[in-house]
């Protein structure tokens, strides 16, 4: 099947208790990586990418890769650009094939980001096309966006229902106390907070800095109604560590295909844990 909106994966998981893991990859490997582990465990997949892999790889380079998963796979797949504060690098990905978007103008005020959201809300439905926004700010580094801890605000649960009557956006990331990047302690994840804003909203919500968050503290965030969950830094590491290991072991190897095999097969058995986290495993055919 061809890459799909993930507007329909994501309201179906929202409907039975469950979420999507959504993976940002950098490599044709690590891109293989993912759907194989999906694919693996019967799940439906966000592959996702950020705006420094757009860049660095093209949005049709990595469009047309995750045209070919779909289509030699049996899983539902969706392509999403993440944390994209660029209106024209968002176009420029929709006009690509790209099934999902992020505008992420948390940084604004609240009136400011509206405006922006509802903007590429009018260019993307009509497109069909997934928009997730932010509201809030999550703390961390993601590329080029750096928030520093102290400016890292939580979601308010009335105004993140105001948000998303105001801009019809279809899936929120409001911000509950993770981060990018993997954490020094455990998170300080406001559980009772996600439980409001998702009492108050009627779509999906996505949890952003899944890397390194303790597995009961994803299965709570995921039972009380995130939709969603984004790894990125996790995969980053297990692949280039796979990589470093072979050349520990032989550092005359010049053949990609020597330590490409091992880095692939390590981001697999991550992504494979998490999707277990996610409760999403065997539901790829719920949408069919």
């Amino acid at each position: 099947m061809p890459i799909i909106s993930s507007t329909a994966m994501l309201q179906k998981a929202r409907e039975h208790h469950y979420a999507v893991a959504a993976f940002n990859v950098h490599t044709l490997e690590m891109l293989q990586a993912v759907v194989d582990a999906a694919t693996e465990m019967e799940s439906p997949l966000i592959i996702q990418s950020t705006v420094g892999t757009v860049r660095h790889l093209g949005a049709k380079y990595l469009v047309e890769a995750a045209t070919v998963a779909a289509n030699q796979s049996s899983i539902p797949i969706a392509l999403h650009l993440d944390h994209c504060t660029e209106f024209n690098l968002i176009i420029e990905c929709i006009r690509a094939g790209y099934t999902s978007v992020m505008i992420d103008a948390s940084m604004h005020p609240y009136d400011e980001n509206v405006a922006i959201t509802s903007k590429v809300m009018e260019i993307a439905t009509a497109a069909g096309v997934n928009v997730e926004a932010e509201l809030g700010k999550v703390g961390g580094v993601e590329d080029d966006i750096v928030v520093d801890e102290q400016d890292a605000l939580l979601a308010d649960p009335e105004e993140c229902l105001k948000f998303v009557k105001q801009t019809g956006v279809l899936t929120l990331a409001p911000a509950i106390g993770t981060a990018h990047g993997i954490y020094k302690g455990d998170p300080h994840i406001d559980f009772e907070r996600i439980e409001q804003i998702a009492k108050l909203v009627d779509v999906p919500l996505v949890l952003h800095g899944g890397s390194g968050i303790p597995a009961e503290q994803v299965k709570r965030a995921v039972a009380l109604g995130m939709s969603k969950m984004n790894v990125a830094t996790e995969l980053r590491i297990a692949f280039s560590d796979a990589i470093k290991h072979i050349f520990d072991e032989n550092p005359s190897e010049n053949d990609p295909r020597k330590y490409m095999v091992p880095a692939k097969e390590a981001v697999k058995q991550l992504a494979i844990q998490k999707i277990g986290l996610c409760g999403s495993a065997g539901k790829a055919g719920v949408l069919q």
